[in-house]
Formats: structure tokens, C-alpha cells, sequence
């Protein structure tokens, strides 16, 4: 069985686990409709449109 001939320091271990807990931004696309960024594979949130075709009323048409 190995055994670390060793102490592995705090810093060591910390800067291998680093890597670990890094978060990335989410990816983001144009919504073909109104043109806002969008998250992809989701309903737009400005004006409530999916692959081309309205699926979610806004509160901005209600209004109108």
C-alpha cells in the first residue's frame, strides 16, 4: 500500500483543490426574435419566444 513519505502542507493541498470549485459564466445566445441575450435551450425572458414561435406571455403584451 503507498504511504506519502511526507506531509502534504496546507498550500499544497489547497492549490490542488483550487480547480475544483471554479465556477464559469453561462453560455449565452441571441434570441432570434427581439435579439436580447439569452441562456440557450430556454424561453426568452424579454419577449417570451422559443425556436421561433411564442410560448410565454410577457407582462409588455398584456399591457398593450
Amino acid at each position: 500500500m503507498a504511504v506519502p513519505k511526507t506531509k502534504t502542507s496546507k498550500s499544497r493541498k489547497n492549490m490542488r483543490r483550487s480547480n475544483v470549485w471554479k465556477i464559469a459564466a453561462p453560455a449565452l445566445s441571441k434570441c432570434t426574435q427581439c435579439g436580447s441575450l439569452k441562456t440557450p435551450h430556454r424561453v426568452c425572458s424579454e419577449c417570451g419566444y422559443y425556436k421561433g414561435r411564442q410560448v410565454v406571455k410577457t407582462a409588455t403584451e398584456d399591457a398593450e
